[in-house]
């Protein structure tokens, strides 16, 4: 125990969650901030260098990307787990990124594409296995180390709110690849930055499982990625040669279908297969509730990039002292709260755990929903003044995004920190790209129900808006009335 505290801190943590804050700031930093143009880059014309693209292909592609960059933390967590240990998979992720974003500034279709791919790629190697990361920091678990997930949640949000206002003002106000080529130069920082304090890592995330090698020494878990890398090529080259032909917005619907498929396969095999003990079971089962609930709410969330984002650009004031504002700028503030607020949540928390009165993580999640809700309240009014023929203020999406960020800070780092509890120890890389599965469905739900939005019938807005508003409400309510099963099923981990 004496060795224990011996051990150098950061602010009170482990020197490695500087490491991965860092990091994982950079990668934000390049992802939001190309997310904060994509749709503003594929619904411009053609004569100001955009795609040209109507708003419902443009939000199903918008979607099908940001539902594939977390749909590919699974297989991301099991590459990890089985053959590169994170440490490793989070240094090659990196790579990848900052290919795609580079590929990105290219100004053509074909490279639009492939940058596309690399990003979400890359993002499956990193994004699941620096959050496992920091779970292993935290071998004791408590408040502590959901405190740790929170000031690391606060460097994501560090590089989300820089992202949009460098890359967004360059990608709007200079050229829209320029905005892109930022974003490639923000993960360079962010992987140079690990590769030199890795070792502070020391032992977490760094081996993988036992390998199970071939006669010519090779591991056997090497041959399902090569087939599914050979297979992405293929598609690849079939798409942009127009042997394949894709409707964006089928595209979209029938990947719900197989994502829902793919996570229902997935428990069925772990609660099946896994040799799970009675409590790893109960525990499991409760993921499956976070991964339900968590779907719902990022599928309101992730309007921010679609839906809210056209509202700014085509129906908020932006005139500030005669300057306009980029409407990529707005996802900015999203983050802006969170650096500010997360540190008050975080001691919140851990207060409340001192007093025996910090809420359970159901009645945290459904806090997180309810409020969530009340955001998109505030912009069915926001909606009713556009249907009016006025230009809304910017102070309604301001408070939207101040709501949604409460409800974030409620549900995303307590998820996070709840995945790495519960999971069993020998899937919690598997559990990870599970969780980031269930944010895959809800950016894709987001992109389906954002290309609803019609320009040409602005009296069907105030309506959408109030769908979201019940969907979301519903589920936190029902999620209020079964917390106190949820809480006996997590048991003592709490």
């Amino acid at each position: 125990m004496q060795e224990t505290k011996s051990h150098p801190t950061w602010f009170g943590h482990p020197t490695g969650l500087s490491t991965l804050f860092f990091t994982e700031l950079w990668e934000r930093f390049s992802y939001y901030g190309m997310r904060a143009l994509l749709v503003l880059f594929m619904v411009d014309t053609v004569s100001s260098g955009g795609m040209g693209l109507d708003d419902k292909t443009a939000s199903a592609i918008y979607g099908l990307y940001t539902a594939f960059v977390y749909l590919a933390a699974l297989p991301g967590g099991w590459i990890a787990d089985r053959l590169l240990g994170a440490q490793r998979a989070v240094w090659f992720g990196g790579l990848v990124i900052a290919a795609g974003h580079f590929t990105l500034a290219i100004p053509s279709k074909a490279a639009f594409f492939i940058g596309l791919v690399l990003v979400v790629i890359g993002t499956g190697l990193l994004k699941p296995n620096v959050s496992a990361i920091v779970g292993q920091l935290y071998p004791e678990g408590g408040a502590r180390r959901d405190a740790g997930f929170t000031i690391f949640y606060m460097g994501i949000n560090m590089g989300a709110f820089l992202g949009p206002l460098i890359c967004g003002y360059l990608g709007e106000e200079v050229n829209w690849h320029a905005g892109f080529g930022a974003a490639g130069v923000g993960m360079l920082f962010g992987v140079f930055h690990y590769r030199f304090s890795a070792n502070r890592l020391g032992e977490a995330g760094l081996h993988s499982s036992a390998p199970k090698v071939d006669t010519a020494g090779m591991d056997k878990a090497w041959y399902p990625v090569i087939g599914g890398c050979l297979i992405v090529v293929l598609v690849v080259v079939l798409g942009l040669t127009g042997t394949l032909k894709f409707n964006a917005l089928a595209l979209a619907q029938n990947t719900t279908f197989v994502i829902v498929g793919l996570a229902f396969a997935f428990f069925v095999y772990i609660f099946a297969f896994g040799k799970l003990t009675p409590t790893e079971r109960s525990h499991t089962l409760v993921i499956v509730v976070l991964f339900i609930t968590s779907a719902v709410f990022w599928s309101g969330f992730e309007q921010a990039g679609s839906s809210l984002n056209l509202f700014a650009d085509r129906y908020t004031d932006r005139m500030v002292f005669g300057f306009e504002i980029p409407a990529s700028w707005f996802q900015s503030l999203n983050p802006f709260y969170i650096v500010v607020l997360a540190p008050v949540f975080a001691a919140v928390w851990v207060k409340l755990a001192k007093r025996q009165l910090d809420p359970s993580m159901p009645g945290k999640f459904a806090i997180g929903l309810l409020i969530l809700g009340l955001g998109f309240l505030v912009m069915v009014v926001a909606a009713k003044i556009v249907v009016a023929g006025n230009q809304a203020a910017p102070y309604w999406l301001i408070l939207t995004y101040l709501l949604h960020t409460m409800g974030e800070l409620c549900l995303s780092p307590v998820g996070l920190s709840s995945v790495t509890k519960l999971a069993p120890k020998r899937f919690v890389g598997q559990m990870m790209g599970i969780w980031f599965l269930a944010t895959s469905l809800g950016n894709l739900l987001a992109g389906l129900m954002a290309g609803r939005f019609n320009p040409e019938a602005l009296n069907e807005m105030p309506g959408l808006f109030m769908q979201i508003v019940m969907t979301v409400t519903v589920a936190g309510l029902l999620l209020l009335a079964f917390a106190k099963l949820i809480k006996g099923l997590i048991g003592k981990i709490e």
